[in-house]
């Protein structure tokens, strides 16, 4: 199994109720994710721009756990002169990408490489070794959290980087809110009762992995031992108020669709009522036609990077 960040970001996908995620199948959730957060894609790679500095070129980037490309083909924007590579372990998502950068013109110089993850970042840095080679910026969305030994694939991620060169995780920030408190049916206060049940779902994720270690979330302290300097973060925050657009709203049921699969044996009887209340497509008071419908989400970008030898 591998993971995706969607957008690769902001990329926050969600989990569903069986814990082991078919990414096959979510391919056009993560998608449609990615494309809802590209104003924050784009800030982000230009912070990154930033963080790399105007004397660094940067000629390779990886994006690692890459879904469907949204953030690959970003990248491939920002770092004009650069050849970027999607690694992913789900091939339906790599040929989504390649597809993506061929529609953007940015074909010549997106490629992709099927991998495992942590496993399949080994090799000795060379590509022809196995690994996916060398790079000056490595960015990896919502991906680490799928791996077992969180503090393991962050040492691999900084193994992949050029002396100078920068690691970006974006993992942690805040659950999206789109609901007020009070939606006027049920009990006040459903979001948070929900966040609840999704925190339930990725605990059972975590535990489930192969090799699954406990480890304190400390993305800072987790780089720095790593073996990265100047350790830091910063978030950008994807504001889309009511009333909402389409495909925000169709993102949003999708979600809360799946949640509702996880949520079954959760909640009680009194918000399940609820929730199939918001999902119905014909009710006004439902996510797809009620007007207080907004997206608010917050993305943080953990950052590090190797000191030169």
């Amino acid at each position: 199994m591998n993971a995706h960040s969607g957008s690769g970001h902001g990329h926050h996908h969600h989990h569903q109720a069986a814990t082991d995620i078919d990414w096959e199948v979510m391919a056009a959730h993560l998608e449609s994710n990615g494309e809802l957060q590209l104003p924050v894609l784009r800030l982000t790679a230009a912070r990154l721009r930033e963080l790399l500095g105007p004397d660094r070129e940067v000629r390779r980037v990886l994006d690692i756990g890459s879904g469907p490309g949204v953030m690959t083909c970003v990248l491939a924007e920002e770092f004009a002169g650069a050849e970027v590579v999607a690694v992913d372990g789900t091939p339906g998502l790599l040929d989504r990408t390649l597809a993506r950068a061929e529609r953007l013109g940015l074909g010549s110089r997106v490629s992709a490489r099927h991998a495992e993850l942590p496993g399949g970042l080994d090799g000795d840095g060379a590509p022809e070794g196995g690994g996916v080679g060398p790079a000056d910026l490595v960015w990896s969305s919502k991906t680490v959290h799928h791996l077992g030994d969180q503090q393991g694939a962050l040492n691999a991620l900084a193994g992949l980087l050029r002396p100078g060169g920068l690691l970006a995780v974006a993992e942690g920030g805040l659950p999206m809110r789109f609901l007020p408190r009070d939606i006027g049916i049920g009990r006040p206060g459903l979001q948070a009762r929900l966040d609840a049940v999704h925190e339930h779902w990725f605990d059972l994720m975590r535990a489930e992995l192969p090799g699954s270690t406990p480890v304190v979330e400390d993305w800072p302290a987790m780089l720095g031992r790593a073996g990265l300097s100047g350790t830091g973060g910063f978030t950008f925050l994807l504001d889309l108020p009511a009333p909402l657009g389409d495909p925000a709203r169709a993102f949003l049921h999708a979600y809360l669709t799946r949640l509702r699969e996880a949520a079954s044996e959760l909640l009680d009887a009194a918000d399940l009522r609820t929730l199939d209340v918001l999902l119905d497509p014909a009710a006004p008071e439902g996510l797809l036609l009620r007007p207080d419908v907004f997206l608010l989400w917050a993305t943080t970008v953990f950052t590090g990077v190797r000191l030169p030898r």
